[in-house]
């Protein structure tokens, strides 16, 4: 069949609850984050692991399979389980890196300009990734100066969240810190996926590609990963705490 532009929109409900897993995943994050400087040059990279889960894990990959739980086009579509595994690691492992560098010193304008800029391409990354593991009755047609107009939009916003995070103190200032980055994630999702106009090349629009995991499914393994990595940080959290005062009593 003559291959054919398909019209995508947005549910706003799921476009809601998809910033507010970002903003809940980076508010642990950084949650986290003080304790993961031991002393100035050495950081302990567990508890590093545990903000970039948070960050990583519900910040970043959880909100974006939520974001395409909001995109409705009239097709079926499926995702390869492969591509999912490798955009969560991906997620996880730069949030890791960048929330451990910018600790494991004093604050300073250089390391800000490492980190920023590696967090937020770790989003965009996440993102394409996620996109390229998308199957379905045709493919994308990119718009480069939108892709790389998210991609901009999640460096800036991410580096102006870790300037935040490092630089304030306390509750009010951290659900801030949380919103921006909620903000970035989120902005640069929405914005890559105005990027993709979808081309479907298939008469039968209901019928899924084999082997993927179909959209209907996804909410379930989104929930899965959000809920596991909630309960391993918040268990882990209050396990240290409890022992941090356990010397404290004596």
């Amino acid at each position: 069949m003559q291959p054919e532009l398909l019209a995508a929109s947005f549910d706003p409900t799921w476009v809601a609850i998809s910033f507010l897993v970002s903003f809940i995943g980076a508010y642990t994050a950084l949650a986290v984050a003080p304790s993961v400087a031991v002393r100035r040059g050495e950081v302990n990279w567990f508890n590093a692991g545990l903000a970039g889960l948070a960050l990583g894990g519900v910040g970043i990959w959880s909100m974006h399979f939520l974001g395409m739980l909001a995109y409705d086009v009239p097709l079926a579509v499926g995702y390869r389980v492969a591509e999912l595994v490798v955009s969560l690691v991906a997620a996880v492992v730069v949030s890791a890196l960048a929330i451990g560098y910018m600790s494991a010193q004093a604050f300073s304008w250089k390391r800000l300009a490492v980190a920023g800029p590696l967090a937020g391409l770790g989003v965009a990354v996440m993102h394409y990734l996620g996109m390229h593991g998308m199957r379905f009755g045709g493919y994308f047609e990119w718009d480069a100066p939108l892709v790389a107009l998210s991609i901009g939009i999640a460096v800036a916003a991410a580096s102006a969240a870790l300037w935040l995070a490092f630089n304030t103190r306390g509750a009010l200032f951290r659900s801030l810190a949380a919103a921006v980055m909620g903000v970035a994630v989120c902005t640069m999702h929405y914005t890559g996926m105005l990027a993709a106009s979808v081309i479907c090349t298939t008469a039968n629009r209901r019928a899924y590609l084999p082997d993927v995991l179909r959209a209907g499914d996804l909410g379930a393994v989104i929930t899965a990963v959000a809920i596991g990595v909630a309960l391993l940080v918040a268990g882990d959290v209050f396990f240290q705490r409890l022992h941090t005062a356990r010397p404290a009593r004596a």
